[in-house]
């Protein structure tokens, strides 16, 4: 989680929202990314997007059945479904984002008869610090 939240706060620095994420398989790092829709004029490009899409060309797959992916704030319903089609095997997300999310609020996407991959979720990690850094990045703004 230090390295998502690391990318989160450089994403923050360069006036993204703050977000990071990192793919990682056999407990070594092989994607790391921060949002950047605003840089890249792109509304996909959410960190667990261009994670996902670099640990895929990293390990030659399309299938990330052995990684975890690691991301700083729940997924909303696109980064969800991207974690399925991508079958990520164990989710760990820090901050809830009663909103936007996809997870464990708003569609519960996981939890839909007709998703065909569910990872294992494991929310709640580095939530503290990774609410702080959203926190006080549109509180600035305001």
């Amino acid at each position: 989680m230090r390295a998502a939240l690391d990318a989160a706060a450089a994403a923050g620095a360069r006036g993204e929202v703050p977000v990071g994420a990192v793919v990682v398989l056999d407990g070594r790092i092989v994607a790391t990314a921060a949002n950047a829709p605003r840089a890249r004029q792109d509304p996909t490009a959410h960190a667990e997007m261009l994670a996902i899409r670099d640990a895929a060309a990293a390990i030659g797959d399309d299938r990330l059945s052995d990684c975890d992916l690691w991301v700083t704030l729940e997924p909303c319903a696109m980064c969800a479904g991207a974690i399925a089609h991508a079958r990520i095997a164990r989710l760990y997300y820090g901050a809830s984002d009663f909103k936007g999310g996809a997870v464990e609020h708003g569609p519960r996407l996981f939890g839909q008869p007709t998703v065909h991959h569910r990872p294992e979720v494991y929310g709640g990690i580095g939530e503290n610090e990774a609410a702080v850094l959203l926190r006080d990045f549109f509180a600035a703004r305001r």
